[in-house]
């Protein structure tokens, strides 16, 4: 019998705006301000701007289970350039709390990074909060490196950068 956990999930390009983003960012979103302790005023919800994640400007990508389930999303998206080359910022990776412990965002990341690189990326730039813990381990481990923040994010406490090529 095959072990579950090496099965590996697919990536799928949708609208961020499409019903099927719209409810894994709900989630995301949900457990974000649920766990967001670290500001007063709490976790501020973000809207993406669909354009964001239109290619080549960017790419929206939900993961899916070897089953077909929709467990999980990310996108990268153009932002001004760092140091005159082009820079693309990392936002929402998320995997549901019950496919965490797989590597999938490690691979959701990767695929992230591709899909930058395709659009010409030689930058990418993250911003998290200090209360993603193993977020901030998988970015370290990814390559990227702590960097001062390069945005006004309130719901940011860490900036990060890794040069793709």
């Amino acid at each position: 019998m095959a072990d579950p956990a090496a099965a590996v999930p697919s990536f799928e390009a949708v609208p961020v705006d499409s019903p099927l983003a719209a409810g894994l960012l709900h989630d995301y979103f949900t457990s974000r301000a649920l766990g967001f302790t670290t500001h007063p005023g709490g976790y501020r919800i973000p809207q993406p701007d669909p354009a964001w994640f239109t290619p080549p400007a960017g790419v929206f990508l939900v993961v899916r289970s070897p089953s077909g389930d929709a467990v999980g999303c990310g996108g990268v998206r153009r932002i001004d350039d760092r140091d005159g080359e082009p820079c693309f910022e990392v936002k929402h990776v998320w995997i549901e709390p019950g496919s965490r412990g797989r590597g999938w965002s490690r691979l959701l990341m990767a695929e992230l990074e591709s899909a930058a690189q395709g659009y010409g990326a030689r930058w990418i730039v993250l911003d998290t909060n200090a209360s993603l813990e193993a977020a901030q381990q998988l970015y370290r481990t990814s390559g990227y490196a702590e960097i001062p923040p390069y945005n006004d994010n309130g719901n940011a406490t860490h900036w990060f950068a890794k040069r793709v090529s």
